[in-house]
């Protein structure tokens, strides 16, 4: 099997050296395009039609859409979200079966009250959802000094990319309509009404960030037209070169909105080439047209190089040749945000997407550097960037001795109080176990540092503070506890952990514990959201592949439990059913999952090959 998935993913390798493989995140892009593309009133016919034939082949029996298969009966933000698009294509009328059934399952969930708050704020820029009073962060945060209790760059710089224009919208309670707008009222429920953000919860933060700015900018009209006019700047300047803002679906959507609310044309030229960007993340899936939230191209191109070469594909072939080539043009050259809380460091991180140039990530770039350390003594180009990116991931370690996503010590607590839905993933940045286990790995496999760094020391006493109490970890970009675990435990016996230590011990027991009786595992998506660990109720292949690194990585011999696990990938792996396609990546707790294509050959491929050079000789 090592050789066949080897061989599927030689096959795939584009032209350029990467692998493209689709970044599928459910239906709300898809939604969303259309609702942009109808209120811009572009004519692209051929996009809306496929996409909208793209969200009904997803709609539940029950007239639902869902985010993940096991999600009860459907999710209400997903769902009003469909409805909406599907009437404002123009191909889908109210009277059609499929949408009475969509309106009888968002009026007995609540209406569109109980939708997510980012799907309201869309609602209330096109008109369909009263806009409140006041949104929790006002604009004029962006004018704060970096030394007050809470100012702009506290927030995550994903936080940051989405509020800045969230941030202008709700100052001008910005809405844009046309003349084929759909009218949604038959969907409210009045006596279900809350204030959007149940700001009473928190007067007293609130209180805090308001007493702030008045005290410092005494919160006159020509302080807020400067902060209107500062947090525009913000946007602009972190245009990506396709013209997407960060080279997300959502902060672009939103730009484009709070550029209009500022007196920009739909014929701009700004808001014409951001659309261009967007529709250039349209990718094909199964026969269907899916607009991505961003394209995996750099984190897809690292992982498989790597794991090619760990199952034996040469530095030398033409494969892995292109593939670093690939990933050297992508290292980032520019300082972004990030310089920000980490001064006086070179640039030297990747990031996610291809078009990516300014926001490098702790994972991308450790990725990355894993897939060409077999070429650094090869090549002066490489041993240049790979020092580079070595330096810059070392430099990004949380005092707290953890490691973030995106940025350094990014974790002001009193944010987390704010009534965002959401907020935990959306508006800080904290060290997390996934990062933090992965980074250690990197460094103790691939590095000449030694085991007692003061560095690797603090990344193990963080993995050890932050276990949770029935020993597994939680993994903050992967679902959850097993994504989590997999990555700190293959971190600590990287550096240099015992595998017979209990913090280790403890893990490998929670592991064993959860084991499915066809010799796999499986989490449901329900765990990040209810904070512990929940069955998926039947196995899945990536996560099961997880679960047996970490089984491999601590074990002297192959045991009955890891040879289950085994037989479970080579029995299932042609399998095709639900489980293939369930999501195992997250954005945001409870509204956006990701479904990688390209884990389905990965992790498996580095399962297989880990066992047979351990176990196999």
């Amino acid at each position: 099997m090592i050789s066949q998935l080897v061989q599927q993913l030689k096959t795939d390798q584009t032209p350029d050296g990467s692998w493209d493989y689709p970044f599928e995140t459910g239906i709300s892009t898809d939604a969303y395009m259309i609702i942009l593309v109808r209120t811009l009133e572009i004519d692209d016919e051929n996009l809306v039609r496929d996409l909208a034939e793209r969200i009904l082949s997803k709609q539940e029996a029950n007239g639902a859409w869902k985010l993940f298969h096991d999600e009860g009966d459907g999710n209400i933000s997903a769902t009003v979200e469909a409805y909406y698009s599907l009437l404002y294509s123009g191909y889908v009328s109210k009277e059609d079966y499929r949408l009475l059934a969509a309106k009888k399952f968002i009026l007995a969930n609540g209406g569109l009250e109980k939708s997510h708050m980012l799907t309201k704020i869309m609602l209330a820029l096109t008109g369909q959802y009263p806009w409140p009073a006041y949104f929790p962060i006002p604009v004029e945060i962006i004018l704060l000094p970096l030394n007050f209790p809470i100012n702009f760059y506290d927030l995550s710089v994903y936080g940051r990319a989405n509020l800045a224009p969230i941030m202008i919208l709700a100052n001008k309670k910005y809405v844009k309509t046309t003349k084929s707008s759909p009218n949604l009222s038959e969907l409210f429920l009045p006596e279900t009404a809350d204030d959007f953000f149940n700001i009473q919860d928190i007067q007293e933060l609130f209180s805090i960030i308001e007493h702030d700015l008045k005290s410092f900018l005494g919160l006159s009209q020509t302080f807020n037209s400067l902060a209107i006019n500062q947090t525009k700047q913000y946007m602009l300047n972190h245009i990506e070169p396709d013209g997407t803002l960060y080279s997300y679906f959502s902060s672009t959507f939103l730009m484009i909105f709070s550029l209009l609310s500022l007196g920009h044309s739909n014929s701009d030229p700004i808001i014409l080439k951001a659309v261009e960007g967007l529709k250039a993340m349209k990718c094909t899936i199964h026969g269907q047209q899916h607009i991505q939230y961003t394209t995996a191209t750099v984190w897809n191109t690292s992982l498989i190089s790597y794991a090619l070469q760990k199952a034996g594909v040469p530095s030398t072939d033409s494969v892995i040749e292109k593939a670093s080539e690939y990933l050297l043009e992508q290292q980032q050259t520019k300082y972004g945000d990030w310089a920000i809380h980490n001064p006086g460091v070179l640039p030297g991180g990747w990031g996610f997407s291809a078009v990516n140039t300014m926001n490098p990530d702790i994972d991308d770039s450790t990725a990355s550097l894993r897939a060409i350390s077999q070429l650094v003594q090869k090549d002066t180009r490489i041993h240049q960037a790979w020092d580079k990116g070595i330096l810059w991931v070392m430099s990004m370690q949380n005092s707290d001795g953890g490691w973030p996503a995106f940025e350094k010590n990014v974790d002001n607590q009193l944010l987390n109080l704010l009534p965002i839905e959401g907020g935990k993933f959306l508006l800080t940045d904290p060290s997390s176990a996934d990062l933090t286990g992965r980074t250690l790995e990197f460094l103790g496999e691939y590095t000449n540092l030694p085991k007692n760094h003061d560095l690797m020391k603090r990344g193990v006493d963080w993995l050890i503070h932050n276990q949770e109490v029935d020993g597994s970890w939680y993994g903050r970009w992967g679902i959850c506890y097993i994504y989590g675990t997999w990555a700190a435990i293959t971190g600590l016996i990287a550096v240099g952990v015992s595998p017979g230590s209990p913090t280790i011990q403890k893990a490998v027991n929670w592991l064993l514990s959860i084991q499915n009786h066809d010799g796999g595992w499986g989490e449901s998506c329900k765990s990040d959201l209810a904070s512990k660990y929940i069955p998926l109720g039947s196995s899945n292949l990536t996560q099961t592949a997880w679960a047996l690194d970490t089984l491999i990585a601590v074990s002297e011999k192959a045991t009955p439990v890891i040879d289950a696990g085994i037989s479970y990938l080579l029995e299932t792996y042609n399998k095709v059913d639900w489980t293939l396609f369930y999501p195992v990546g997250q954005g945001m707790g409870g509204g956006f999952y990701i479904h990688y294509h390209s884990y389905q050959y990965i992790f498996p491929l580095l399962a297989l090959t880990n066992y047979e050079k351990k176990f196999q000789g």
